[in-house]
């Protein structure tokens, strides 16, 4: 079957660095995108930071409560205040230009929140990465985008200077924020004054690459442009969600994960809305925003809404009307206790890195617990077999969406393998029913969703292989209750070590130490060989199910 995409034709660039633009994969790989009409912009500039703040503020002023962290309230005049002054520090004295890459480190505060809006507002182009990351992933991220800039967290800067030192020459300039030295961001932005004019960026200049992982573990960045950050508030927020001026976000996901940048930054600023960013967001920490706070709407994972069962007792969530779920699959089951503890029902959703923010999601008309939902407006989904040809209702196959944000690898030649006949291909098994709802099956490769992180074997096998401990090792998921599933690792020792629980413990230790610890193996289990084929390669569904060599 032939793409049906026409041939991409892009507006004149902004971007004096055009890096990102000119590794963009060729237009016949791209999705069919339809853009959302902008009437009011016939010119195709936008700056979706200038819109989120500045925009809102001219529509509902600059007093109103805007970023509620654990150390400090700002409204939207104080958070656009912020924001302006950083980016003076970017182009005045760091030399910014339009389209380069700046990292931004650390977890969600409204600190992380000015850097994001104050990177786009001066034209750059944002790369947020998890706080968690070792300095060998930064530095193949840095490498990736060919980042330029960097703004950190002070009390993250550790990974990302021993990265550095990886990365010799091309290391980027680092800026720290949250420290008490004459030269960190928190200081220098008081020698610059407010006000700055956003960038004139085109709504289709790159504004962010977000970063996932493969099924090989490389890492994939993903290309969105200013008017994709819009296109997600004005489709699934907008039309779905439905958030008011007096809503209250809180929510677990980093801003690294585009689930968490956009419930609980893009879009109550789109909304006019409010957001409590908690840097360690634990089950008590959201039940307690909503009990204290009065937060009204809710993001997270159905592992975050089943520990917060167990903690209910005692606390006012009469606040509360909005939970999105999201990040891996919720159970019939999960929907139901929550709603017969809280009365709120649950708006299951699943969305994508590659497509930034949800695309099939339940709502207030279409609701079917077990159910993910109906595509969200503006988008199509289709259940497709090996040949992109619909499967009929009721059978399963491979989920497909289109709509008006789409995958564009950064210079990846997986490009071809997420988008096949112009859809977007989510690497997701799932059944239609008649009337329109779309049922999860399973992943249709090999990635580990657990507690809504993506984590890919390989990476965690090539992890296990750097310790002298170990012959072979194979990585799978393994079903868990509360996670959905949970990394399980099988490993071959080396030759006369003795296979018991303190050399699983060793090995857990040796891999948290050089990948992010939610990646760490949740089990080790010794095995004499790893059962393979005829051929040598190795069978990793007998061990999905249990089945070892001998079996």
């Amino acid at each position: 079957m032939p793409n049906p995409n026409p041939a991409v034709s892009l507006s004149p660039t902004s971007h004096e660095d055009t890096f990102t633009r000119e590794h963009l994969p060729p237009p016949e790989e791209w999705p069919l995108i339809r853009p959302l009409d902008r009437p009011d912009r016939p010119d195709d500039r936008l700056n979706c930071a200038e819109e989120l703040l500045d925009g809102t503020i001219a529509r509902f002023g600059a007093d109103r409560r805007c970023v509620v962290g654990e150390h400090e309230t700002l409204t939207y005049g104080r958070l656009r205040d912020r924001v302006d002054r950083i980016a003076r520090v970017l182009v005045d004295e760091r030399g910014l230009r339009p389209g380069e890459r700046v990292l931004l480190r650390g977890p969600n505060s409204p600190w992380l929140a000015a850097c994001w809006l104050a990177v786009l507002k001066a034209g750059g182009v944002v790369v947020t990465v998890l706080p968690v990351l070792r300095a060998g992933e930064l530095a193949t991220i840095v490498r990736s985008a060919q980042v330029a800039h960097a703004l950190c967290d002070a009390r993250f800067l550790d990974d990302l200077t021993e990265a550095a030192g990886q990365l010799g020459g091309k290391a980027p300039g680092v800026l720290v924020y949250g420290g008490d030295g004459d030269d960190d961001l928190t200081a220098r932005v008081e020698a610059h004054r407010a006000g700055f004019t956003a960038v004139r960026t085109a709504a289709d200049d790159a504004c962010m690459i977000a970063y996932t992982s493969g099924t090989t573990g490389d890492p994939k960045g993903c290309v969105h442009f200013h008017r994709d950050v819009l296109a997600i508030a004005d489709t699934y927020s907008a039309q779905v969600l439905k958030p008011t001026p007096d809503d209250l976000f809180v929510g677990s996901p980093p801003f690294a994960f585009t689930f968490g940048l956009g419930g609980l930054l893009v879009f109550p600023l789109r909304a006019g809305a409010a957001t409590v960013l908690l840097e360690r967001p634990r089950p008590e920490a959201l039940l307690d925003a909503v009990s204290e706070l009065g937060a009204t709407v809710v993001f997270t994972a159905p592992t975050a809404y089943r520990a917060m069962l167990t903690r209910l007792e005692g606390r006012d969530l009469s606040s509360l009307r909005r939970c999105v779920s999201a990040g891996e699959h919720l159970p019939a089951a999960t929907w139901q206790a929550w709603y017969d503890a809280t009365g709120v029902p649950m708006l299951d959703g699943i969305g994508a890195t590659e497509m930034l923010h949800i695309f099939v999601s339940a709502t207030d008309e279409h609701m079917r617990p077990g159910s993910t939902g109906r595509p969200v407006p503006g988008f199509e989904a289709a259940v497709l077999d090996d040949q992109g040809r619909p499967v009929p209702d009721g059978e399963p196959g491979h989920l497909a969406v289109r709509g008006p944000v789409g995958c564009r690898y950064l210079s990846d030649e997986r490009q071809r393998e997420y988008v096949r006949h112009g859809w977007n291909h989510t690497g997701d098994t799932y059944v239609r029913d008649e009337d329109g709802y779309f049922w999860y099956r399973a992943r249709s490769d090999d990635m580990i969703v657990s507690a809504g992180y993506n984590i890919a074997p390989a990476e965690v096998e090539e992890a296990l292989l750097t310790s002298p401990d170990v012959e072979e090792a194979a990585v799978v998921g393994a079903e868990d209750p509360d996670r959905g599933l949970v990394v399980r690792a099988y490993v071959v020792p080396r030759r006369g070590l003795t296979a018991d629980a303190a050399l699983g413990e060793r090995l857990k230790e040796h891999v948290r130490s050089r990948i992010a610890p939610y990646k760490t193996p949740r089990s080790v289990v010794f095995l004499p060989a790893l059962p393979r084929t005829a051929t040598g390669k190795l069978q990793r569904f007998r061990l999905r199910e249990g089945a070892h060599p001998g079996d």
